[in-house]
């Protein structure tokens, strides 16, 4: 079946800000890599982000710590997609940062968080960063870090902010310092039911809600599995379709506010992940779907 006459356009559309991006963006980091760790094609993924661009994605999500010995995220998009159309909205992260060798540095302390910004703005080839998250670890107060980002906000280096893989007191925090235009967390079916309720706090306050790993399942990077599988396949098969696209359409079901991020460097399966936001899931199978995703989730 293909998929290439249905644009991100079908999902429809949320603001950050000021900016309006379609349901369904593309996520960056598996551009850099093959699923066994070795480099990917370089023109191939040139050509992908073409290709997203094509077929409406005007929602790219990044970091510069999203490479690999051969392969730069951030210079891939500079490469494939400069000069940038005015409506692509460009997000990336700080806080987390890797050595050249590829070895996970210790979180960025807040004087360090401008540099991190400074790198994302060269490899991007950009005189400023459409949306910056702040991705934290743990629950400790984000104040300090978050307030330095709001400082490089108001000098022009960042439109907007954004935060990733938090819990809900650390939105609240972040609300009282400079505004929050969306929350990335690791959400899908068999999510937390935390998760769930922090979903809906985002869409009662405004809040994109950004899922990444919607696609792989409960706890699961690479993939689905778990217990879930059965029900998501016989969805799948039923109507004709892959169990990612059913992944993704019912996590975009979960609110208007709630974007998606697939990403990865197969042109086929960029075509039919971006399918995903016109599938719509009837009443019967979301029951189904629902019933799955409190069984799967875990406690907490």
């Amino acid at each position: 079946m293909t998929w290439e006459t249905i644009t991100a356009a079908d999902a429809g559309s949320w603001t950050l800000g000021d900016l309006t991006v379609h349901r369904v963006g593309f996520g960056a980091m598996r551009l850099t890599h093959q699923a066994d760790g070795s480099p990917s094609d370089r023109d191939r993924a040139i050509s992908v982000l073409r290709r997203a661009l094509e077929l409406g994605v005007n929602h790219i999500d990044t970091a510069a710590f999203y490479f690999s010995p051969l392969r730069s995220a951030n210079e891939l998009i500079n490469t494939a997609l400069a000069p940038y159309p005015d409506d692509l909205v460009i997000t990336t992260k700080v806080g987390p940062g890797k050595d050249p060798s590829g070895e996970w540095l210790p979180l960025a302390r807040p004087e360090q968080l401008r540099g991190q910004v400074e790198e994302n703005l060269r490899q991007l080839g950009r005189d400023h960063l459409d949306v910056v998250n702040l991705r934290v670890h743990g629950p400790e107060s984000i104040a300090e870090h978050f307030g330095a980002l709001a400082e490089l906000r108001a000098a022009g280096l960042i439109r907007h902010l954004g935060i990733s893989n938090v819990r809900a007191h650390h939105l609240a925090e972040a609300q009282a310092i400079a505004p929050v235009v969306c929350v990335q967390n690791q959400y899908g079916i068999g999510a937390p039911a935390r998760q769930d309720e922090f979903l809906r706090l985002c869409g009662e306050q405004g809040v994109a809600f950004v899922p990444f790993f919607a696609i792989a399942g409960a706890g699961k990077e690479s993939g689905a599995g778990g217990a879930e599988d059965t029900e998501v396949l016989a969805i799948a098969t039923a109507r004709g379709v892959s169990t990612a696209q059913v992944r993704l359409a019912w996590t975009l079901r979960r609110g208007p506010h709630v974007l998606a991020i697939p990403g990865t460097g197969n042109p086929e399966h960029l075509a039919a992940n971006i399918a995903a936001g016109s599938l719509r899931l009837t009443d019967e199978e979301l029951a189904r779907l629902e019933a799955v995703h409190r069984s799967a989730r875990p406690d907490s």
